[in-house]
């Protein structure tokens, strides 16, 4: 329930302007006026409480200049849906917490307090548990060269053909202890773009964890959690975490974009809701953290019972079948995260602009 002080600024805000149509963005017809921001909400599910289409949220999302990092929202935020000029805006009316106190004849006084609340607590545009891995472990590399480089593990301390967790490995070379943490690798198998077959990168497997002890050449390192056993020749690279898929805003790609989902994560051929797929679209395509695209599934060529002749055959137009946001890119791949799938997605559909 607001307070009656809220209730005021709300409807003071919403006489601003009155609700005309608008092109650019539709709302949900069940839109709520105002909204408090919880604990495990994500901005896209902010946006979908909203919006039709919620990737359309910067549209609409009017930033505060004079609040530290203006794009970022966090739980107990109170948002409002006003119209100026007719057209919707979402403004954060509150952004500090506030100190219930109770006053003589039962009324209640609202008062702000400083709200102290680390960056990593913001809503993040996805859900973060879904892509940590695909953040912080999984890797692309552009030729099997650029792990070639990368220090690599030549004898365990016992000696092990095999290790796991606990073990101390021998890694030639780390010579700076700049990075404490590593991550352990094992070149996979190249992704390909389906139309041309140019080779457009390699999987990182990533195999385990490993904490460095001393340096030199070779160096000694600890294993910590391992995912599949750690051999010999196995690549080392220092864990560098990244903020993507955390708080960026959905958009959509300013230019004409079109590519294609070439893998899907745990290798199934048919892809729903929340699994990680990657397409052959990256920076060089000017694919960015944040573009939403829509999956289309291609129409059928069919033939037509009733005509006969050059014109015998029909090509069913493409049908959308869901939207994916990316959330990490490299060159000339990117990672990306099904939002929703009206119908089953599969490898190789094709990816492209939101109509």
């Amino acid at each position: 329930m607001l307070s009656k002080s809220l209730r005021g600024l709300v409807s003071a805000l919403l006489l601003i302007g009155t609700p005309l149509s608008v092109e650019a963005v539709e709302l949900r017809p069940d839109y709520p006026e105002t909204y408090t921001v919880v604990k495990g909400d994500t901005l896209w599910d902010i946006s979908a409480r909203f919006l039709k289409d919620p990737w359309n949220w910067q549209d609409i999302w009017q930033i505060n200049p004079q609040i530290d990092n203006p794009h970022l929202i966090y739980p107990g935020d109170l948002l409002a849906l006003i119209f100026v000029d007719g057209k919707p805006q979402i403004r954060r009316i509150e952004n500090a917490r506030k100190t219930v106190k109770i006053v003589s004849g039962g009324t209640t006084k609202l008062s702000p307090s400083l709200r102290e609340i680390r960056v990593d607590r913001a809503v993040n545009a996805l859900p973060y548990e879904v892509v940590q891995q695909f953040l912080t472990k999984t890797r692309m590399v552009l030729s099997k060269l650029e792990l070639d480089q990368a220090p690599y593990i030549v004898d365990s301390r016992e000696n092990h053909l095999i290790s796991g967790p606990g073990h101390n490995i021998y890694v030639r070379a780390i010579m700076d202890d700049n990075n404490k943490d590593f991550n352990v690798y094992r070149a996979g198998g190249a992704y390909r773009d389906p139309d041309t077959n140019e080779i457009l990168g390699y999987e990182a497997v990533f195999l385990g964890k490993a904490t460095l002890n001393s340096t030199g050449d070779p160096a000694r390192l600890t294993l910590q959690k391992t995912r599949r056993e750690i051999l010999l020749g196995d690549r080392l690279i220092p864990v560098t975490e990244s903020d993507a898929g955390r708080h960026f805003v959905p958009h959509v790609p300013s230019g004409r974009t079109d590519g294609k989902i070439i893998a899907v994560v745990d290798g199934v051929s048919q892809i729903g809701q929340f699994q990680t797929v990657v397409l052959n679209l990256g920076s060089k395509d000017d694919i960015e953290p944040g573009h939403v695209l829509s999956v289309f599934k291609a129409g059928q060529r069919i033939r037509d019972s009733i005509k006969r002749g050059p014109d015998e055959f029909v090509q069913l137009p493409d049908e959308a079948a869901g939207s994916l946001m990316v959330f990490r890119t490299f060159e000339k791949l990117s990672y990306a995260l099904v939002m929703n799938a009206s119908s089953v997605i599969n490898l190789k559909d094709r990816v492209s602009n939101p109509r």
